[in-house]
């Protein structure tokens, strides 16, 4: 049978790379809305009510809206947008975050896809806040890296007007009240919200992020072979998935941690670092921010939700 997707926003740099991805399925049909219907809501509901499967890539109000126009029962959502990240009735679509949550999202009627910073974070804490290494209290602090395809059409026209003159690193989010936090919060197991500095590069896409630890501020302090166990162990009991965890080895340096390093990928790949003696630990993801942060997760997720490989369409 094939299934009928609508992608609401596929001009977005979001919705442009889901349809290329999908664009040689024999599995999908995509349905199209015309340019001059984009804004015309009869014509949105009627794609959306006839649909099997929609993908909001939309602004979060826009998102909200699609959502009120469908009136049946039958077409399932993934919401690209950060509008129902925390909201009751949906399913949250990062499926390597537990071992049950590829079930969820295939059985789910209302999917919200992650946000591309939360990601590295729910990888790299939760399962230490699971197996106690870790109080769900902590005052973490978090960061990274992105390229600027992450800010949307208007930062991609600032960055690639301004050329090589563009800021190669570019704090922002600095009143610390950024729109993730809630998310972050809580499918990383945390009672406290997170310190998160986020920064944009002058580069494209794919992103690194790091969560610091002191760990002499913990009661009970564990070794850095003890948080890599918890988080190996984790993505060990989660069957097929896309994330990775990297040999636990005492480098100063090491060329796979480059935020580049996995672009055009749905993959993830969480590194340890750590200094017992000192009792200390740096934690690192790595992955594509339009690849397993945005477009490759909402294809995995309808893949689940259609009932095929997780994999289809999506580049190892």
């Amino acid at each position: 049978m094939v299934a009928r997707v609508f992608i609401d926003g596929e001009a977005g740099t979001t919705g442009l790379q889901i349809r290329e991805r999908l664009a040689t399925r024999t599995d999908i049909e995509l349905l199209s809305i015309p340019d001059h219907l984009r804004k015309d809501l009869s014509a949105r509901a009627d794609l959306l009510n006839s649909t099997d499967a929609a993908i909001l890539c939309l602004p979060d109000d826009a998102a909200r809206e699609s959502v009120s126009l469908i009136e049946n029962d039958t077409t399932r959502i993934i919401d690209a947008s950060s509008a129902h990240r925390v909201a009751d009735g949906w399913v949250y679509g990062f499926a390597e975050m537990d071992k049950d949550q590829t079930a969820k999202i295939k059985s789910a009627k209302r999917v919200t896809n992650p946000g591309c910073w939360p990601q590295g974070l729910i990888a790299l804490v939760r399962a230490l806040v699971e197996a106690g290494l870790l109080p769900a209290d902590h005052a973490l602090t978090y960061n990274g890296i992105s390229g600027y395809s992450g800010g949307g059409k208007s930062m991609i026209a600032d960055y690639e007007a301004a050329g090589a003159a563009a800021n190669v690193y570019a704090p922002y989010g600095l009143t610390f009240n950024h729109k993730h936090l809630p998310e972050m919060q809580r499918y990383s197991a945390l009672t406290s919200t997170p310190l998160f500095t986020p920064s944009v590069g002058n580069y494209y896409k794919g992103m690194l992020t790091c969560v610091p630890l002191q760990l002499s501020t913990l009661d009970k302090v564990p070794t850095g072979a003890d948080l890599h166990a918890a988080i190996a162990d984790h993505f060990a009991g989660i069957s097929g998935g896309f994330v990775e965890v990297a040999p636990l080895a005492p480098l100063d340096r090491m060329p796979e941690l480059n935020p580049q390093a996995l672009n055009d990928t749905n993959n993830m790949r969480l590194h340890v670092f750590a200094n017992d003696a000192r009792a200390q630990a740096c934690l690192i993801a790595v992955y594509d921010n339009l690849g397993k942060g945005a477009s490759g997760a909402a294809v995995q997720n309808l893949n689940l939700m259609l009932g095929v490989d997780e994999a289809t369409s999506l580049a190892a």
